[in-house]
């Protein structure tokens, strides 16, 4: 680990392991657990970490071992019915009380002094906010690394199935708790079998043949409804609305989770929780790659200031940002520090301006042709081509749009939420709408920094208005750069198909091309779009 990572602090202690502990679950069902633990006498406080993707590599270094080298006891437990815990996995449907069985049997250890943190990333924050849904009196601290409260979202946002990310998570929980081996071959299959797998129709089912049966996913590609009971106590969101217990979020600007942080966030401070915010230029993966001395250095100072009482190691600042196109790391006071927008507005000419139409005559117009789906470029993904990339491939194409602004005479930040009002008709009354903001460079090249895709139903030949919150960003336009809007009917297949008939993406058979028509009176709403020095005041 520390030939990997630069940066690690020194290790105060030996580390101790009791390894293949069975802790009682709700039900009764053994959890096993291993036990980390510094080989020191005196006092030290837990931090539990419950995961259903094993508890090998990594998290037995990065959370077992550095933790607790560090001066932690650590309870890595493996979820009901993953790794070798007996029960069935059921997913987030136990969590809550199984992480509340975990916390009774902490209670009886001769070494547990009463003090209690979580930490974890993405399905292991999940667990964290499940507990913390009826937080025990002992939980003193929480660290969320790109972390999950709300798997529908997760899966649907925007109203169009998440395809890609979905099949990724698939292959984690099925196979990452069996070892590395079953993990690595599963995820080979899925490589090589993609292509085949997202263009087929129905698309439902069409994953087994690398993955296998997953009936949980299953069901969650034929529930596309927020409303569905089939989702009902699975958005653990509303603890953040009423907790006291001191919270730390991390993010990433490309992570798929990035959206949920945030909200998160939100709810917490409106809430008057204490909390902060670190958000680096990081996706889902690479958070806990190539950022994890900064994720570390972060989790480490909060709780060691919330359950050692040492608050020597926290920044002085509730919120630090990376800034893209400056490449540094920005204090603030609160996120977003301002509610102040700028509207840029789309031209026939493709151009894209702060004076706004006088009409909403049609601007232009592109056709979406599902057989050869507008294909997916970096962006929040949980596979190797996530993050910033090259976009003018994809901005060469027939079925994309692009809007650009002049070259900026002075620098101009954003930091906040992007979002586009559009004024979409199409002529099957069905489509989805992508929506990506762009720096383009003094040499032409587009490279995206926030999108998002909003699914509409219009009717007739009437345009219909549409909001695509296209997530948030802290990000600087240099001198001679241009802004740019870019918009198609879809990103595949990080998004599944819109069939353009109404059917749902996963149950359809058959595909209808749709004329998508961009109307005037559309505009790219960014946040706090100031000159660089007076955003850096």
């Amino acid at each position: 680990m520390r030939a990997t990572w630069r940066g690690l602090p020194p290790k105060r202690h030996d580390v101790g392991w009791e390894p293949g502990l069975e802790v009682p679950a709700a039900d009764g069902s053994p959890l096993r657990t291993d036990h980390y633990f510094p080989r020191a006498e005196g006092d030290f406080p837990t931090l539990l970490v419950r995961s259903p993707y094993g508890r090998g590599l990594p998290w037995s270094p990065m959370y077992g071992m550095l933790f607790a080298e560090q001066g932690f006891h650590v309870v890595l437990q493996s979820c009901r019915g993953t790794g070798g815990s007996g029960g069935r996995f059921d997913v987030w449907r136990d969590e809550a009380a199984d992480g509340q069985a975990t916390v009774a049997w902490l209670r009886e250890q001769p070494w547990f002094n009463g003090t209690l943190g979580t930490v974890g990333p993405s399905y292991l924050g999940y667990v964290q906010w499940a507990l913390a849904l009826d937080p025990p009196p002992e939980l003193k601290a929480m660290v969320v690394q790109v972390g999950l409260h709300n798997p529908h979202a997760f899966y649907h946002a925007g109203g169009a199935f998440h395809l890609e990310n979905a099949l990724a998570v698939g292959a984690g929980m099925t196979y990452q708790h069996q070892g590395i081996v079953p993990l690595v071959k599963a995820m080979l299959r899925l490589q090589r079998r993609l292509r085949a797998i997202t263009t087929a129709q129905p698309l439902r089912g069409a994953y087994v043949s690398a993955l296998g049966e997953v009936p949980w996913l299953d069901s969650v590609m034929t529930h596309p409804d927020a409303d569905d009971p089939y989702w009902h106590g699975t958005d653990t969101g509303k603890a953040a609305e009423r907790l006291s217990v001191p919270t730390a979020l991390i993010g990433g600007w490309h992570d798929v989770l990035a959206d949920q942080t945030f909200e998160q966030y939100g709810r917490l401070r409106r809430a008057g929780c204490e909390t902060s915010l670190l958000v680096g230029p990081w996706t889902h993966t690479s958070a806990m790659q190539q950022g994890w001395p900064e994720v570390f250095a972060e989790s480490l100072a909060w709780l060691r200031a919330h359950l050692c009482d040492d608050p020597s190691g926290l920044r002085p600042t509730t919120v630090r940002v990376h800034v893209g196109g400056e490449g540094a790391w920005r204090d603030l006071d609160d996120w977003p520090l301002s509610t102040r927008t700028a509207s840029w507005f789309p031209t026939p000419d493709g151009h894209l301006i702060q004076q706004p139409p006088t009409d909403s005559a049609p601007l232009t117009s592109f056709r979406y042709d599902p057989a050869d789906p507008t294909p997916s470029v970096g962006g929040p993904l949980l596979s190797r081509t996530a993050g910033p990339r090259d976009n003018t491939a994809l901005e060469a194409r027939d079925d994309v749009l692009t809007f650009t602004g002049p070259p900026l005479t002075e620098p101009v930040d954003i930091l906040g939420p992007v979002s586009a009002r559009l004024r979409i008709s199409t002529d099957t009354g069905y489509a989805d709408v992508f929506a990506r903001l762009c720096d383009v460079d003094a040499r032409g090249r587009s490279t995206n920094i926030c999108d998002g895709l909003s699914s509409l139903h219009t009717a007739g030949q009437e345009p219909a208005e549409i909001t695509v919150p296209m997530s948030s960003t802290a990000h600087r336009f240099a001198v001679g750069h241009r802004i740019r809007l870019q918009i198609s009917g879809g990103a595949h297949p990080r998004y599944a198909r819109n069939p353009g008939t109404g059917e749902p993406s996963v149950e359809a058979t058959s595909f209808k091309p749709i004329r998508i028509t961009l109307h005037a009176d559309s505009e790219l709403t960014l946040p706090w779009a100031l000159g660089g020095e007076e955003a850096a005041d």
